[in-house]
């Protein structure tokens, strides 16, 4: 059997394309680039869902909460080698209220939650990669996007990488920044969006660390 990869994200992992208001295509979305750099010993899966968040519920939208979804995703992929949880951009937004610190102990609850299912893993072995996402521009305050979003998302977003990495090293994790492997910065469109170079410069950098890790 190969090696089963779950990439459990939000839109930037789902492959939002903002510019067209789609999604980027097979060879162009990081997860699926993964895939072809890995090789047909592992299996890539996408998990990825615009608006999740780590564990906040959004009053506007049902079903957003990673925390929610997380276990009968990870039984549906068992046995599961290896979960990336790439997540925070959403939480940043104003109506949750929350800093930087609470969205990383809302990762926190969610690699709980993770390694608590100990039926999907395979021997029992949790095998967690947090991502801290790109860095949100502060540009994005000055786009369409701004008004839903609200304030200070950029600033929060930039706190996140400080925060998961002090979550990684306390629950015994695998640790990236994608923002010292994606040297692309985010769109132009709304300033929190992976770009087309962007995707393949962070399946680059995932191909490089994740066979040491499985």
């Amino acid at each position: 059997m190969k090696k089963h990869i779950v990439c459990f994200g939000d839109s930037n992992t789902h492959g939002y394309y903002a510019a067209a208001g789609g999604r980027f295509d097979e060879n162009q979305r990081w997860t699926c680039l993964l895939q072809k750099k890995l090789g047909e010993e592992y299996l890539v899966l996408e998990e990825g869902l615009s608006g999740r968040t780590t564990s906040f519920r959004d009053p506007l939208f049902e079903g957003l909460s990673g925390l929610d979804y997380l276990y009968p995703c990870l039984m549906s992929h068992e046995p599961v080698d290896l979960l990336i949880i790439m997540l925070g951009t959403n939480d940043t937004k104003e109506r949750f209220g929350v800093s930087s610190a609470c969205i990383a102990l809302g990762l926190k609850r969610l690699i709980v939650k993770a390694m608590s299912a100990t039926d999907c893993w395979r021997d029992g072995r949790p095998n967690i990669l947090v991502v801290t996402p790109q860095n949100i521009g502060r540009e994005y305050a000055d786009t369409a996007v701004a008004p839903t979003m609200g304030r200070g998302c950029a600033e929060k977003s930039e706190g996140l990488a400080e925060e998961y990495a002090k979550i990684a090293e306390m629950t015994g994790c695998y640790y990236l920044d994608a923002n010292q492997v994606v040297s692309a910065g985010p769109n132009d469109t709304d300033y929190m969006h992976l770009t087309e170079e962007g995707h393949r410069q962070l399946a680059d950098g995932l191909a490089r660390v994740i066979p040491d890790m499985i």
